[in-house]
């Protein structure tokens, strides 16, 4: 009987043991950090299946997760530098961004590892497009925390990714919410636009061309300038003669001479302006062209301008699409 109880008492004890070593080894080494917040899940990101919090307490973002998780209303403790998104926030968002500790600049390479470090987070969350995430030192980041990698391979992505960067940041509730408002939006905007919207052949002057080496961009479907006005029926005829990954798979910089060529056969063209309505360096750098005077489309008087062509989120996207209705109102006219 006494036997019986001490080998009891014995496998109690291994057994014991062996969870406590268990225990001991899954808050260590690499994911520690995520054990240390308690339960884990493996998510698929862009760097691998990462094992991550199933509810961070303290998240980094970089990039375009970072509208995306202000957005969300995720747990933030710093985040990148994202100017361009600045006149998209709401007050909550652009009072949260003024607030959070800027830990990385415009760029991917201005990444600040010491200040991520500091900020003591349970997830770093990289929104970063995939050829630019050599810049950053995924290695050194791991050390830190558990790293998401999560970025567009072309800029119309942001639907699908802000949703997975809210996911992985334990944000994505109401989330759906959001996308359905713009998407009734979208539709709408559709149905008000079907006469004369579809049969357009449609040109983009973009906001990224290059004045000091006399070209300008030209974006086609998918791509800043164009995505919101494809979801209520425009599109913008023409491919990228010659793919260079990401971005560049969806607009080109021919140079200025090309202009007449570029877009002969628009019935159309659209261009892009900051937020406040001016027109940036590289648009005007078009607008001013004699060869623009010359175009069809601009001798028609088809040409319509583009705010807020930076949203990255459904809630930005949705006044996309106010400032793309208002953009196309004269279409309506008869």
């Amino acid at each position: 009987m006494r036997t019986t109880r001490t080998r009891r008492l014995t496998g109690a004890i291994a057994l014991a043991l062996t969870v406590v070593t268990a225990a001991t080894a899954c808050g260590s080494g690499e994911d520690g950090k995520a054990a240390e917040g308690g339960q884990t899940r493996v998510f698929a990101a862009d760097n691998g299946q990462i094992t991550i919090p199933v509810s961070p307490k303290r998240v980094i973002a970089t990039g375009y997760a970072v509208p995306a998780l202000l957005e969300a209303g995720a747990p933030l403790v710093g985040v990148s530098s994202w100017k361009r998104g600045i006149p998209l926030f709401n007050e909550q968002e652009r009072k949260k961004y003024d607030e959070l500790a800027k830990v990385a600049g415009e760029t991917a390479a201005e990444t600040n590892y010491e200040a991520i470090a500091q900020a003591d987070p349970d997830l770093i969350v990289i929104g970063v497009p995939k050829p630019v995430l050599a810049d950053i030192d995924v290695k050194r980041l791991e050390s830190i925390a558990p790293v998401v990698a999560i970025g567009p391979s072309v800029p119309s992505m942001w639907r699908e990714l802000s949703r997975k960067q809210a996911d992985a940041a334990g944000a994505v509730a109401g989330f759906d919410a959001v996308k359905t408002a713009y998407e009734t939006k979208a539709k709408g905007l559709a149905e008000k636009y079907k006469a004369v919207l579809p049969q357009l052949k449609l040109g983009h002057v973009g906001a990224y061309g290059e004045v000091a080496k006399g070209n300008f961009q030209r974006e086609f479907n998918g791509s800043w300038g164009t995505n919101a006005a494809q979801d209520i029926g425009a599109t913008y005829y023409g491919q990228v003669k010659v793919k260079g990954g990401g971005s560049k798979d969806v607009s080109e910089y021919p140079s200025i001479e090309e202009l007449p060529t570029a877009f002969a056969e628009a019935d159309a063209i659209t261009y892009s302006v900051s937020a406040d309505g001016s027109v940036p360096a590289p648009v005007k750098y078009v607008l001013d062209s004699p060869l623009w005077k010359e175009l069809p489309a601009v001798k028609a008087g088809k040409v319509y301008a583009f705010r807020y062509t930076e949203a990255a989120t459904y809630r930005a996207a949705t006044s996309t699409l106010d400032a793309v209705d208002q953009a196309f109102a004269p279409l309506l006219k008869k």
